[in-house]
């Protein structure tokens, strides 16, 4: 192993295989997370440690790792004091934001959180509810959850849990009365560690890749021939990210375009390129994109 190493805290639970796809998207070759907290990478200047996403800022902080990801909810309940690296847009299910909503049963009076005043909530994340609360002058007796939140809402007052989908909470006949927190992956780093020339460069790399794979997964490659006649209609449909590169082709008459454009807009593109006139329309996936 290299003499420089960088020791980097992989979420386990929810997080590990989106965190462990994005590095294989990535060019990463990990083995054996299915079995050891101690994968392994093909890159002899990275240690990985699998840990839960709820104490990883605390042990980033404290310099027992260098830098790993977490949410942003954890950073906040922790008030863990780290180097935020970067944003990863990426979560168990979708690639939308969590939140930590305020739940109680559908035939609860409660309609606000004011209601709560005097009650009871459940949560995992015990400091953030506190404090939102503490911020609205309602007094609520905050309790520690060890799982199956939803369950509790019938036995105390209220819960406070993390969705992505709201189809639990609906599935538990539970409705939402307010957003406490919405959170996303960050890419967080020790702050010693980010002083160091080695780890800060090894750790700017990683995010440099790992955003490149998140960019790729909403966006296309398109590539079309266009006659030379119909250059211009076309251009003016492509939304391109900076430029659309134009090629000549062997017929002199025609020309190559080639793009990357969102996957969304690929559906409603495709028939106004073909009735402007493009031909030999093709698109494809991308594994990375870099700006």
């Amino acid at each position: 192993m290299s003499q420089n190493v960088l020791k980097l805290g992989i979420p386990k639970g929810s997080l590990q295989n989106a965190t462990f796809d994005l590095f294989e998207k990535a060019g990463f070759n990990v083995t054996g997370f299915e079995r050891s907290y101690f994968p392994r990478i093909d890159d002899d200047e990275i240690q990985l440690i699998m840990l839960r996403a709820q104490e990883m800022s605390r042990y980033v902080e404290d310099g027992v790792l260098d830098a790993g990801f977490t949410g942003y909810d954890w950073i906040m309940e922790n008030g863990s004091d780290i180097q935020e690296v970067c944003e990863l847009q990426y979560s168990k299910a979708t690639s939308n934001p969590a939140r930590w909503v305020l739940a109680v049963p559908n035939e609860s009076a409660v309609q606000k959180p004011e209601d709560l005043d005097g009650g009871i909530i459940a949560t995992e994340l015990v400091n953030a509810t506190r404090n939102y609360f503490d911020k609205k002058g309602v007094n609520v007796k905050v309790e520690f959850s060890w799982g199956a939140t939803e369950v509790k809402a019938r036995l105390v007052d209220g819960i406070v849990e993390l969705t992505e989908t709201g189809s639990s909470l609906k599935a538990n006949n539970l409705r939402i009365v307010d957003t406490l927190l919405t959170s996303t992956t960050r890419f967080i780093a020790n702050k010693d560690a980010w002083q160091d020339n080695f780890k800060r460069t090894k750790i700017e790399n990683l995010a440099i890749l790992l955003q490149a794979v998140i960019d790729a997964r909403t966006r296309v490659g398109m590539k079309m021939n266009v006659a030379a006649r119909d250059l211009q209609t076309v251009l003016s449909l492509l939304p391109a990210e900076k430029s659309p590169t134009v090629s000549p082709l062997a017929e002199k008459d025609f020309v190559a375009i080639e793009i990357i454009i969102d996957d969304k807009t690929e559906r409603q593109l495709v028939p106004k390129l073909k009735r402007a006139g493009a031909s030999g329309i093709i698109t494809y996936p991308l594994n990375r994109v870099i700006h």
